[in-house]
């Protein structure tokens, strides 16, 4: 069986593991690390097999973040390792939802409670990269960064996950805006309407995404698990039920630290 280091490689991708932390590289530098549904399955895969970790933080070799889908998804011979766009555009509709949902997979478990996620965005976030971006729960941007949903000028939609945590970072008009138009985003905005946490020089993205990842491991585990939990339900839950679920999960707490069973 082959080392899933060499299957990550292969699908355009670097993991490194240093205690606490799991950094995960898009590789594909010569293609502005344009994503593939075999990078998706990779990713999933991570996803499905990460544990050990608090923190994952998700950066680009080389300039650009990502470039998004890779361009020849949209042609009809599509990509090495398919389906291309066309492809599950000839499915059963079962099979075709099938197929997007597995490569959803590869985008929603940064949101897993477990994991503190951070994106390091230099130059281009376009398309599935500006979604990948979203699904991390912080974004360090270098200077130069910029955000681009171009799906819908391509004719179709954002569908890893990105319309709604989008919406629930800029607002509905604005995240509208953004999408249907496929404008491109600085950094500076990003961070103004409340789409990237940060934007720093270049040289000190990575600097600056290290003292992040070291104060939020800083704080207490299971606390933050909790929190990162109730933080995520609150765009679903009524008053009523956060109320509830903030109650549920301080009792929880004080147990744990009263050392009192449940």
């Amino acid at each position: 069986m082959r080392h899933m280091s060499e299957e990550l490689a292969d699908a355009g991708l670097l993991l490194r593991v240093e205690g606490d932390v799991a950094t995960l590289t898009l590789n594909r530098p010569e293609r502005r690390n344009a994503q593939t549904p075999a990078m998706w399955r990779a990713l999933a895969r991570i996803g499905r097999d990460l544990s050990g970790v608090r923190a994952v933080v998700v950066t680009g070799a080389g300039p650009s973040f990502s470039a998004g889908l890779d361009l020849a998804a949209f042609t009809p011979a599509g990509l090495p390792g398919g389906p291309g766009l066309m492809d599950i555009a000839r499915m059963p509709d079962g099979e075709a939802d099938a197929t997007i949902t597995a490569f959803q997979e590869a985008f929603t478990w940064l949101l897993r409670p477990d994991l503190l996620t951070v994106a390091a965005v230099r130059g281009h976030a376009v398309g599935a990269g500006f979604q990948l971006a979203l699904a991390c729960d912080f974004r360090v941007c270098a200077s130069e960064a910029t955000f681009t949903m171009a799906e819908v000028t391509r004719g179709i939609v954002p569908d890893l996950g990105g319309t709604g945590l989008l919406a629930a970072l800029v607002g509905y008009s604005r995240a509208l805006e953004i999408c249907v138009t496929g404008r491109r985003v600085g950094a500076d905005e990003a961070v103004r309407v409340g789409l990237a946490n940060v934007v720093v020089a270049d040289a000190e993205l990575d600097g600056t995404v290290a003292d992040l990842v070291a104060a939020l491991l800083a704080a207490p585990r299971d606390a933050a698990v909790e929190t990162k939990a109730l933080l995520l339900g609150a765009r679903t839950r009524t008053l009523a039920d956060q109320r509830a679920a903030e109650r549920a999960a301080q009792l929880r707490r004080l147990r744990d630290l009263a050392g009192v069973g449940e």
